[in-house]
């Protein structure tokens, strides 16, 4: 099931993405999907008249895990940590499909990172890995956006992941997806950048859920980025980036600046 968050400049709603008649189209739901449970209203519109809008606005927290594939980490000159590496990115940094990613003032090396981004369904703490199926609710595609200087400067990585629209997420959340071994596309116009498989990554995702869960109480609607392979690369005005994810589907934002 791939359930969208979209608008047809009126408030927000959620429907179920699907087909009729071979033309793409949302069933409209009354409810939220993450809270209270959904029913279907009966209403349908075509895909093509709505704007999609970021699937999840996570309530408390976007948590990022950062070199869980081994050829990225020495990319970045290093190697893969023997226990996940975790950060934070506020939810005001996430926006969604076709929202600008904005370079922010003073930057100078913003880099894609595309992600597999996993939805918390329920309040949950110290999850074993056996049973952390259980408390996620469905998969989505995210770009880790990251400013490199920031990072390395800052020594915290508040601005260098935290800024504003460094988290777009997208189109969808599929809640029928198994994760082990899907493929992760990047490109930036016809330039493909990236080109991995999750089967890649040095921290699975049950036991990313019970590493996190041991220390934070995860909330419905937090996300957490699984790491991205590797062939990341620089950002720049004007350039359209978008992620693949096999099973889910494609994120795509442009790039503009702030000045």
């Amino acid at each position: 099931m791939r359930i969208a968050r979209f608008t047809t400049d009126e408030d927000p709603r959620f429907g179920l993405v699907g087909e009729d008649d071979g033309r793409p189209m949302i069933a409209v739901v009354a409810g939220d999907p993450l809270y209270a449970g959904i029913s279907l209203t009966g209403e349908k519109v075509p895909l093509d008249d709505v704007r999609l809008l970021a699937p999840v606005i996570p309530r408390s927290k976007v948590i990022g895990i950062g070199k869980n594939y081994a050829a990225h980490a020495a990319e970045m000159g290093g190697e893969a940590p023997t226990t996940p590496l975790v950060f934070l990115k506020p939810n005001t940094s996430v926006v969604g499909p076709g929202d600008p990613i904005v370079l922010p003032a003073g930057s100078t090396e913003v880099h894609h990172e595309g992600e597999l981004a996993v939805v918390i369904g329920r309040i949950c703490k110290d999850v074993s890995p056996e049973d952390a199926a259980k408390v996620i609710f469905g998969y989505t595609i995210a770009n880790d956006v990251t400013e490199r200087s920031f990072q390395s400067g800052d020594g915290q990585w508040w601005r260098a992941k935290g800024s504003d629209t460094f988290c777009p997420l997208g189109p969808w959340i599929e809640t029928n997806l198994d994760p082990a071994d899907v493929s992760i596309r990047t490109t930036v116009g016809d330039d493909l950048r990236q080109d991995g498989r999750t089967s890649d990554m040095i921290h699975r995702i049950p036991d990313l859920v019970a590493h996190v869960t041991a220390s934070m109480t995860l909330l419905p609607g937090d996300v957490i980025l699984t790491g991205t392979p590797e062939g990341v690369g620089p950002l720049t005005p004007g350039d359209e980036v978008s992620v693949t994810i096999e099973g889910i589907g494609t994120l795509t934002n442009r790039v503009v600046s702030s000045e």
